[in-house]
């Protein structure tokens, strides 16, 4: 009740540094942990072991996306199980989860074994790079199941409300995979398969962790053997809901297979490489940028709820604002810094060549991208899902997967880049038509006619 109101009343701009510095803190973590990987991957295994670990993304990216689409799902039936007192819905939720992430991954590391150099090319594992890819992916095999439960387990401990559990499965692989990169690359010398077996065994141990708070950690839900069994109305269920969230990560692993050919066709290995480095940097330069949005998400959703439609137009309007300031700052750190972000990177002439051109033109759009993520974030907040999985897919989906087709046959290389700004810029603007249509049509007359009952009583 006390955070209740808090959200409610506090002033909009403490409640979102209350709300999005854990958040950042969370999401940083996590983007140090891919950035450093590279960093020892690209520094100790060479160029082609950063195109090796970019070619195998998408596939693990696959897999933790099931896991958290189901872990969405049934984290969701959980949480309204467990509210309105019905445990034997939520302890069957619980199985039907358990049986069906464990299945997929299986059915997957079956498939991928039988298929491994097939799977490989599919997602751009082209000339010198499919040597590496193979080392690197025969044993990331080995944690995908773990990785599957993981991410599925952390939801579910979330729908619990324990979210300080649930971020220790997530920061426990980040933190050792770093520490593991540094004993099995650069001590014991074992190469692109060291990287791949710190990988692994991290997430391994995320997968104990999670293990150990449902046996240990006097959860409420239970591994029974009779929960395991597959209920078809609860498994439509999960997947309904979760649906949301597969078609927008699925989305990416299709674009980052996109990519990969894409880039193998107009620019070889090294091109790939150059995106390997492009694509951890947007992962990590946005951290803060992604923390507002996670701080914004409920303190929207609470006021909505309550009616409080002032402070809705508010935290939209301060939160952009706060946004825009943010991606301006990073747009002008790596205009500026570019060459010396690369050569933490690579030693790598070609590297050191094509990347910070490539890196600064990816950027451009950079201080418009407040305004997509806080619009879509919007809508997901009030409970719209059509507008909010419609804006969620813009910049990959809608734009940046045809531009990235598109635009390499008239400008080559270059074009791929370009793809970046150009859908940026793109969603930026299919968003602010979305949140101004919202705001004109049903927030500002709302706010007007809570005005004029001030008024009047």
């Amino acid at each position: 009740m006390a955070q209740s109101k808090i959200l409610g009343s506090e002033k909009i701009p403490s409640l979102l540094i209350k709300q999005s510095i854990p958040a950042a803190i969370g999401i940083l973590v996590l983007s140090i942990y891919n950035l450093v990987d590279t960093i020892f991957v690209g520094n100790y295994v060479g160029a082609m072991g950063i195109a090796a670990v970019t070619v195998t993304l998408p596939i693990s990216f696959f897999i933790s996306s099931v896991g958290m689409a189901i872990g969405i799902g049934g984290g969701s039936v959980i949480s309204r199980a467990l509210g309105s007192g019905n445990a034997e819905k939520a302890q069957l939720t619980f199985g039907n989860m358990i049986g069906i992430t464990l299945t997929i991954a299986a059915v997957f590391v079956i498939f991928s074994s039988i298929f491994l150099e097939e799977v490989l090319l599919t997602f751009g594992g082209k000339g010198e790079i499919m040597h590496y890819a193979m080392e690197y992916f025969q044993v990331l095999l080995i944690g995908i199941p773990f990785l599957a439960w993981a991410m599925m387990a952390n939801n579910v401990i979330r729908a619990e409300g324990k979210p300080k559990f649930a971020m220790m499965v997530m920061m426990i692989p980040a933190v050792l995979n770093i520490i593991l990169d540094a004993v099995f690359i650069i001590y014991l010398g074992w190469g692109i398969q060291g990287a791949a077996w710190a990988t692994t065994i991290s997430y391994l141990c995320s997968a104990i962790y999670a293990l150990g708070y449902f046996a240990y950690r006097k959860s409420e839900l239970k591994f029974e053997r009779k929960y395991l069994r597959i209920d078809m109305n609860i498994a439509r269920e999960i997947f309904s809901l979760g649906s949301v969230t597969l078609a927008r990560q699925g989305t990416i692993s299709l674009l980052i297979l996109i990519m990969n050919h894409t880039l193998f066709s107009y620019g070889g290995e090294i091109a790939i490489a150059v995106y390997g480095i492009i694509s951890r940097m947007i992962m990590f330069s946005l951290f803060p940028v992604m923390g507002l949005v996670q701080g914004f998400v409920p303190i929207a959703g609470y006021n909505y709820g309550a009616e409080y439609w002032d402070r809705v137009k508010d935290v939209v309007n301060k939160s952009i604002k706060y946004g825009v300031l943010l991606s301006f700052v990073i747009f002008i750190s790596i205009i500026f810094g570019a060459d010396a972000i690369v050569k933490v990177f690579s030693k790598n002439t070609e590297i050191l060549r094509l990347t910070p051109a490539a890196l600064r033109i990816a950027f451009l759009a950079t201080p418009l991208i407040a305004v997509q993520l806080i619009g879509a974030a919007y809508f997901q907040a009030i409970g719209k899902p059509g507008p909010a999985l419609i804006l969620s897919l813009s910049k990959q989906g809608f734009f940046l997967i045809p531009l990235v087709l598109i635009l390499p046959m008239f400008f080559g290389l270059d074009g791929v880049w370009y793809s970046f700004p150009i859908a940026d810029l793109s969603s930026t603007l299919v968003t602010w038509l979305y949140l101004k249509k919202e705001i004109n049509d049903r927030l500002n007359p709302l706010i007007h006619l809570n005005e004029l009952k001030a008024i009047r009583t």
